[in-house]
């Protein structure tokens, strides 16, 4: 083991218990200046940048990357009752977000409660997602909406997919690729 990548595992053991997270996977890393519910779910390589906000009932798929200042919050009031001020109205069903494999969402997302980022989908910086995004999808905007498909046919996306598949890579993805 090098220098940097023993540094590299004594961030990521410090980064499981400074947040008191016991279902992330060894390698899973986050800045220590987020706030991260301590029920988060993590896949290998996952990644947690800076000034992250990550409320309850979270799993990231391996591969994941937020980046600085994304934020899994709200969604979670009940605002249709008339007569009833919000706050005395209750919250509805708890709903979990499940992001996916392979995923990378820019700085300053949103990400509402409840949502689920299909494997291999970007969410463009300063976007705020509001409903589901399917697999392999570039969504951008307020609220985000699709503008792409990550891939230009199915074939590279049941490629890709099968490498998601297949054991966790340890090291450059694209040397295991043979790029």
């Amino acid at each position: 083991m090098t220098f940097r990548e023993a540094i590299r595992s004594l961030r990521r053991v410090y980064c499981r218990k400074r947040f008191g997270l016991h279902s992330v996977h060894p390698t899973f890393l986050a800045c220590t200046n987020s706030s991260i519910s301590k029920d988060l779910v993590a896949g290998a390589f996952s990644f947690i940048g800076p000034n992250c906000e990550i409320g309850p009932g979270v799993s990231l798929g391996a591969y994941t990357m937020l980046g600085p200042s994304v934020k899994i919050i709200g969604n979670d009031h009940v605002f249709d009752i008339p007569g009833t001020p919000v706050i005395f109205s209750g919250r509805p069903e708890f709903k979990e977000t499940c992001i996916g494999r392979d995923v990378w969402i820019g700085a300053n997302v949103i990400v509402l409660s409840g949502t689920t980022i299909g494997d291999g989908a970007i969410v463009a910086a300063g976007s705020i997602v509001t409903k589901d995004v399917k697999a392999f999808t570039v969504v951008a905007g307020v609220p985000a909406k699709p503008i792409k498909n990550r891939f230009k046919s199915t074939e590279e996306e049941a490629f890709h997919l099968n490498q998601l598949n297949s054991e966790i890579y340890h090291g450059n993805y694209a040397d295991k690729l043979g790029i």
